[in-house]
């Protein structure tokens, strides 16, 4: 099993749902986040394209922060999904230093943290709360291994972009174009 994330670019309606859930689910600290909005503007007027990016921690196959923890902290744990182990954790910022896509931060309690695709939510069966609170239902998440989940199926239907893929990072977060 390898859990992943699919946003459909087309869908997204850059309404915040996703940010706030995270937020309120996983108490994040006034003036931090575990996810946000990118937006993008391509082209020249009158032709042009406007694509939202829900970006957050891309659960990497190969993920750098995972290989640079000098303590253990950050890893991962079953599914692929990469977390912190806040009793483990130091503080030192090598997991930050390392990662390509800035999804780390230090917590004012002096710990690491990062989006976990709400790894307490999906052990009890349930979505991330980012994609269960997604309006437009531009959000996708499950066993990309399995060719009959909905993130495998979505990820065959369409032009696919992942963040910065030249890394070697293998991440896990799709954005369908």
């Amino acid at each position: 099993m390898r859990y992943a994330m699919v946003i459909d670019t087309v869908r997204c309606v850059g309404c915040n749902a996703c940010v706030v859930a995270c937020k309120t689910e996983n108490a994040t600290p006034e003036g931090y986040t575990r996810d946000w909005l990118r937006i993008v503007v391509r082209g020249e007027f009158p032709e042009l394209r406007r694509d939202i990016f829900s970006e957050r921690c891309n659960h990497c196959a190969n993920p750098p922060s995972v290989h640079n923890c000098p303590t253990g902290a950050s890893q991962i744990i079953e599914g692929g999904l990469v977390v912190v182990d806040r009793s483990k954790c130091t503080g030192c910022k090598a997991c930050i230093a390392s990662c390509p896509y800035n999804a780390r931060y230090v917590h004012p309690d002096g710990h690491v943290d990062k989006c976990t695709f709400c790894a307490h939510r999906v052990r009890r069966g349930l979505l991330p709360a980012c994609v269960d609170a997604c309006p437009a239902r531009a959000m996708s998440f499950g066993d990309i291994h399995d060719d009959g989940s909905e993130v495998a199926r979505l990820v065959r239907s369409r032009k696919i972009h992942v963040n910065n893929p030249a890394s070697g990072c293998e991440p896990q977060v799709y954005y369908l174009m």
